[in-house]
């Protein structure tokens, strides 16, 4: 049994907000399920949902930044004109001016890049090109095996995962990993194939994964190797 990358989801103190945002920027449909506010994607773009949650921000946290394409320099200036006019803002976060990428921040202070013509490590990804996580070289080994999907980065304790059927790809940046003392804001969410979730959860335990909790939803919520919390859906 093989699980499927559900959802990158993100903690929000108003999901409906943030999902306009992030709709309107990608070009995505709303739709409200009983989870959150959803952001279908397809096989080859990762979907998104936003849940409610009044956790503040407090001390450092690893993050799931998400990496958005250009197609040619004009292209990287109109989304970045366009993020900006639906309510994000520029992000110091110590990059060179040399560097091509320009880093944004979400209405809720999420950040995320939009990434310069000519990377070739996201070339033919599609527009959301890559969910960039803090984690281990572990890690990334864990959720290739998770989900069935192939290694394409390994070096230098970094590693990055793609669907077979290509599109986003998603990756660790390795050591140093911040220290885990709170809730992570962003997560994976995973919808076993078959439906079958207590079969699910037990072979993700057996591949390194440790059981925290059930939540209110049914979901049961699981540890990965750095101790990053996932979910696998009731259904």
């Amino acid at each position: 049994m093989r699980s499927r990358l559900l959802t990158v989801t993100y903690d929000a103190h108003d999901p409906a907000r943030l999902a306009k945002f992030w709709a309107d920027l990608l070009g995505r449909q709303i739709v409200e399920d009983a989870h959150g506010v959803f952001l279908p994607g397809t096989d080859t773009q990762l979907s998104l949902r936003f849940v409610p949650s009044r956790a503040e921000q407090v001390g450092p946290r690893r993050t799931m930044h998400l990496h958005l394409t250009s197609a040619g320099p004009t292209d990287q200036h109109q989304t970045v004109a366009t993020a900006l006019e639906l309510g994000a803002d520029h992000l110091d976060v110590g990059q060179r001016p040399e560097e091509g990428h320009i880093v944004l921040a979400d209405p809720e202070g999420n950040a995320f890049c939009v990434i310069e013509h000519g990377n070739t490590f996201l070339a033919g990804c599609g527009f959301l090109g890559e969910v960039a996580c803090d984690g281990t070289r572990e890690v990334g080994l864990f959720w290739s095996r998770a989900l069935g999907w192939p290694l394409v980065w390994d070096q230098d304790q970094e590693t990055a995962i793609q669907s077979p059927h290509g599109g986003t790809k998603v990756a660790w940046g390795g050591p140093p990993v911040t220290p885990k003392e709170v809730r992570n804001r962003q997560r994976f969410d995973l919808a076993p194939v078959g439906g079958d979730q207590q079969a699910e959860v037990d072979r993700l335990v057996s591949l390194g994964a440790t059981r925290l909790e059930v939540g209110a939803d049914g979901a049961v919520v699981l540890a990965d190797p750095d101790g990053n919390e996932f979910c696998v859906t009731a259904k």
